[in-house]
């Protein structure tokens, strides 16, 4: 499955007091019935697209899933300003939509970056969450070969995203899941890329880059926690996502057959495994 596999879910605009916020919303059909609601975050240079898999089988399961484009990502518009991009700003986008969402406190989820935005959130408002799942993200700012390739890409932000992602593009050409790509997933890869904004992908870089540790504040915030992440993660390595749980006291899940994405490359498995913390999670309240 992809990002741009076939869904039920409806595109949505919110209208938030720090600018508009695009998300798919999918409900649980006639005849099942609700659980709570879920909020997915994305990650850098990520989109709401990027849980579309999973987005009808949990809907099916009785769970309202909302997946959003953070500020400044694909069809949610964001400052120009790359200083504005801050994870205490961004977490606070996360809570007013889940605010918007107008069904109380909800499971919140984010990926990579957005893990570390959704521990923002989570931090300065915990009543506002039932739970928080961390999917392939890590306790600080993020190190090794990706950030090498953030740094080398940055020199030619000012010639504008089409520039930018012409040189992504021809680091992908060597990647075995980029050449099975079809037409149709690397041309909508490219069209939300463009789409993004260039002070957003500046702003939210620098956070990466420099995000603190605050697993110690996390673990102290009475919060159900999960860390998930694939068993080939190539972002933080496994043992470092690994090694945060234990320090947080939280479930810890490996996805098999999957690296960085688990929501696109094993859905079924990432289903499976967000199906039984939330209901564990919702004894708890």
């Amino acid at each position: 499955m992809s990002q741009i596999a076939a869904h039920h879910a409806d595109a949505v605009r919110l209208d938030l007091p720090d600018g508009p916020v695009a998300v798919l919303d999918a409900v649980p059909p006639p005849g099942v019935a609700g659980r709570a609601t879920a909020l997915l975050v994305p990650g850098y240079t990520g989109s709401k697209e990027d849980f579309v898999p999973l987005l009808d089988p949990l809907a099916a399961a009785g769970y309202r899933v909302v997946a959003m484009d953070q500020p400044g990502q694909n069809e949610s518009p964001g400052p120009d300003d790359p200083g504005a991009y801050t994870l205490e700003w961004l977490g606070s986008v996360v809570s007013a939509v889940a605010k918007a969402l107008d069904d109380g406190p909800v499971h919140l989820l984010g990926h990579s970056f957005g893990g570390l935005v959704s521990r923002a959130a989570v931090l300065a408002e915990p009543a506002s969450y039932r739970s928080l799942t961390l999917l392939g993200s890590g306790p600080a700012a993020i190190g090794g070969p990706r950030k090498d390739r953030m740094t080398a890409l940055e020199p030619l932000l000012p010639r504008g995203m089409a520039a930018v992602y012409q040189a992504v593009e021809l680091v992908a050409h060597a990647d075995p899941k980029w050449i099975a790509a079809s037409p149709d997933l690397k041309a909508f890869l490219k069209k939300r890329f463009i789409a993004s904004s260039a002070g957003g992908l500046k702003g939210m870089g620098d956070t990466l880059l420099t995000a603190p540790d605050r697993v110690a504040e996390l673990a102290a915030a009475s919060v159900p926690l999960l860390v998930c992440h694939g068993e080939a993660d190539d972002a933080w390595q496994p043992e470092t996502q690994t090694e945060m749980a234990r320090h947080l006291g939280a479930l810890h899940e490996v996805i098999a057959g999957s690296a960085h994405s688990p929501a696109v490359e094993n859905p079924a498995a990432t289903i499976a495994v967000l199906d039984a913390f939330w209901q564990e999670a919702d004894k708890t309240r």
